[in-house]
This record gives C-alpha cells, sequence and structure tokens, in this order.
C-alpha cells in the first residue's frame, strides 16, 4: 500500500480462481494471477532461482541483505559512480605473483517480492513433493534477499502443513478451526477452536509467543475501489519467464515434434531408449505423452512397453 511498483512486486497464485482474482492487472504484479498448478510450480521454482541470482549479485559487493544491496546501488547512483569489483584473472608466468583487474558491474536497485499463495492444499495434491521442496527453499533462505512467502489453506492437515513447510514458517496466524487437531496442526497448542469467528484470530509471532488480536473486514466493494486506484496508476509491466516453462522448449524441432521423425533408421529403437534414458524421470513422462500424440510411438501395452509407429518411408 506504501511501495511502488519498482519498490515491491507480486506473484498471487489462486487455485481456486476466486479470492485473488479481483487483483489481476494491478501494477505490482509480476505475472498475471496464476490460477493452472503447473505454472504455479513453475512460479515458485523461478523465485528460488531469482533468489539464487540475487545472492550472487550480493556477493558481488559483498553486501549481507538487500537493503544494503540497494543502499549501495542508489549511493552510486547520486555520486555517479560505476560499481565494480577487483576480481583475479590468473598468475604471471615470470613472478607467479597473481593478476588482477577491475570489473565492472551494472546493478540496479532490486525490488522486494512477495510470493502470496491463496490455497495450498490444491497444489500439495497436484505437486506436492516439487512444491514443498520450492517452499522450504524459499522460506529458509529467501528473507534476506527480499522475497517474501505468504502462503494460506482451509484445510490444515498434516498431508498440507508439513513438518518441513510448518518448521519453516516461524510467523503464523490461525482463524477459527474446527477441532484441537487443527489448532495443533497450525500452530502447536491448542486454543484455535475456541475462537469466535468474524476476524477472531491467534497470531504467533517468530518467538512462539501467540497473542489473541483481531482482523479488520474488508468488504468487495472496498477491494475493488482500491484495485481500480491501482489499476489507473499504471499499467502492469509483466515478466513471462515467471511462468514460463523452461523444458516446454526442450528437444523440439522446427515443427514443434519431439524429435525429427526423418531421422530415425534402423537405429531408431536403440535411439529412443538412449533417448528416455537420458531425461530426467519428470520430463520423460510428458515427452513419451507427445511422442505418443505426434504418432511416434504407440500407447503402452498390458507390460508398459510402447510399438514404435514410425513406416519404413518415414525412418527413410
Amino acid at each position: 500500500y506504501r511501495l511502488k511498483p519498482e519498490q515491491c512486486r507480486l506473484i498471487m497464485v489462486d487455485p481456486k480462481m476466486l479470492e485473488l482474482s479481483v487483483y489481476d492487472g494491478i501494477p505490482h504484479l509480476l505475472a498475471p494471477v496464476v490460477t493452472d498448478p503447473k505454472k504455479a510450480v513453475v512460479a515458485l521454482k523461478w523465485a528460488v532461482r531469482e533468489m539464487e541470482d540475487r545472492y550472487k549479485k550480493m556477493s558481488k559487493l559483498g553486501v549481507r541483505n538487500i537493503d544494503g544491496f540497494n543502499a549501495r546501488v542508489s549511493e552510486a547512483e547520486k555520486k555517479g559512480e560505476s560499481l565494480a569489483r577487483t576480481v583475479q584473472t590468473g598468475f604471471d608466468h615470470e613472478t607467479g605473483e597473481a593478476i588482477y583487474e577491475r570489473e565492472e558491474m551494472e546493478l540496479g536497485p532490486l525490488p522486494y517480492i512477495v510470493v502470496i499463495v491463496d490455497e495450498m492444499a490444491d497444489l500439495m495434491l497436484t505437486a506436492g513433493k516439487e512444491i514443498e521442496g520450492a517452499i522450504q527453499r524459499l522460506a529458509q533462505m529467501a528473507r534476506a534477499a527480499g522475497i517474501h512467502l505468504v502462503m494460506a489453506t482451509q484445510r490444515p492437515s498434516v498431508d498440507v502443513i508439513t513438518g518441513t513447510i510448518k518448521a519453516n514458517f516461524p510467523t503464523r496466524i490461525s482463524f477459527q478451526v474446527t477441532s484441537k487437531i487443527d489448532s495443533r496442526t497450525i500452530l502447536g497448542e491448542m486454543g484455535a477452536e475456541q475462537l469466535l469467528g468474524q476476524g477472531d484470530m491467534l497470531y504467533m509471532a517468530g518467538g512462539g509467543r501467540i497473542s489473541r488480536v483481531h482482523g479488520p473486514f474488508v468488504s468487495d466493494d472496498e477491494v475493488e475501489r482500491v484495485v481500480k486506484h491501482l489499476k489507473a496508476q499504471a499499467a502492469p509491466d509483466y515478466l513471462e519467464a515467471v511462468t514460463a516453462d523452461l523444458s516446454e522448449d526442450g528437444g523440439e524441432g522446427e515443427d514443434g515434434a519431439v524429435f525429427d521423425k526423418g531421422s530415425f533408421g534402423e537405429e531408431g529403437q536403440d535411439l529412443y531408449s538412449q533417448a528416455v534414458a537420458v531425461v530426467l524421470r519428470d520430463k520423460k513422462c510428458s515427452l513419451v505423452e507427445r511422442m505418443e500424440k505426434e504418432g511416434v510411438v504407440g500407447a503402452p501395452n498390458h507390460a508398459g512397453k510402447r510399438e514404435i509407429l514410425l513406416s519404413d518411408e518415414a525412418a527413410e
């Protein structure tokens, strides 16, 4: 509410397509509101890569967090100076001493990024292992890089809020729940089942102390007015890489086929087996499915094996 789009960017994930879709189009968004669980996985993996890239940039400047990084960058811009560092490029053949050179760095200020996930249960059902790994890395390391994670669920069971996720979210909020078990799943102790509803909630800070507070009610009309005001300020500047799957274009020919059908010879069966052995397990299924659609291989039989459908003419 107080930061400009160049200072804070948002990634909103809403598998239910109801709660966060109203914010679609505001200038702070890095991508349109994500409703597809598969794209949600891609967006979280992008956030992990962005975190790693930011750590590399901060390491070059010798700072510990995003605030120190932005302060150094803005200070250099005010003075009209360029950021640089001294790096070792090799050794002198005669003396054996190290050779150092000055490396110019083109760095700009980094915005805060807030990733908001409305319903975790849907994502855990569709891609539990991938989601859990990305969430764990972001929750553990992303704070210093200026990336923050806000996650919500209406089904606080142990298969949604796993022990790994729970351990990496020290700050938690629980509204009224139906049982003591749900309260323990969220907060680690009872009490949330006795809340009155209507914004009554328990807030657990990082130190583990729990406070009972009351959240304000924001009507749909108020939300729409705020969104309308934000949209009037500027148009959104989306970053396609946030939801672009890097594996979509891998291995495709000019016509979009996974393999060049004209390149299959007598060793087609061996090439097919080698290709399947090389690709990662999570990519293998999608590649084989696409090959089946394109008529390269047939459907699996009772033993799980597939027949290569290319004719001799196509192989030549």
